[in-house]
């Protein structure tokens, strides 16, 4: 077969093509339809494949997750038991109203039992949180760099819990010893019912 035969071909006539251009053109066809279907059909089908299989993983990471935390249920509920006895012993480290006065005066005697010196020793305004108040102490004490260490080691020994912040240590100007200056925290439990 050359050339010429394949323009004489007859579009009209398809029956008395030569075999092999049948075949041709039945596989032409066929490509044409497979690209097609493809194209319309399938290739949508595909991507909704694909993101079908994407949120069965997220459900999968998701189940798997609440599994362990299923197993261990009880496990997180002693946790949290515990959690709660923790949190109200420490409810119990902070002072009422009526303690605040009491906490000032250990915190002060704490500090002279260790030697030190004060020349500034100022409680600030309280500061209100969600269920506790900040009650900020302004010190500016003087001694050797050890007493600064048995105070805050002092304050720490205290039964109700006092920070220490802002903590800054330098030589006094009067004499050759140390004067630090900080801001001693202390906390007081706010009453749920009253809100003082």
């Amino acid at each position: 077969m050359n050339l010429q035969e394949l323009n004489e071909l007859d579009l009209n006539n398809i029956g008395d093509w030569p075999g092999l251009i049948k075949t041709i053109l039945v596989l032409i066809i066929c490509g044409a339809i497979g690209t097609g279907w493809y194209y319309f059909d399938t290739e949508d089908q595909l991507i909704q494949l694909k993101n079908v299989e994407r949120q069965e993983q997220e459900l999968r990471s998701t189940f798997e997750k609440k599994q362990a935390k299923a197993v261990n249920l009880e496990k997180y509920q002693k946790q949290l038991e515990e959690m709660k006895q923790s949190f109200g012993a420490m409810l119990r480290q902070l002072p009422d109203k009526t303690e605040v006065a009491e906490l000032l005066v250990d915190v002060s005697q704490t500090g002279l039992a260790a030697g030190l010196e004060f020349e500034l020793f100022d409680p600030l305004g309280e500061n209100r949180k969600d269920f506790y108040a900040e009650l900020p102490i302004k010190i500016k004490v003087r001694g050797e760099y050890h007493q600064f260490g048995n105070f805050i080691s002092g304050l720490a020994t205290l039964p109700r819990i006092v920070t220490i912040h802002d903590i800054d240590i330098s030589t006094a100007k009067k004499d050759k010893r140390l004067e630090m200056e900080a801001v001693a925290k202390t906390y007081r439990y706010l009453d749920e019912e009253s809100g003082k």
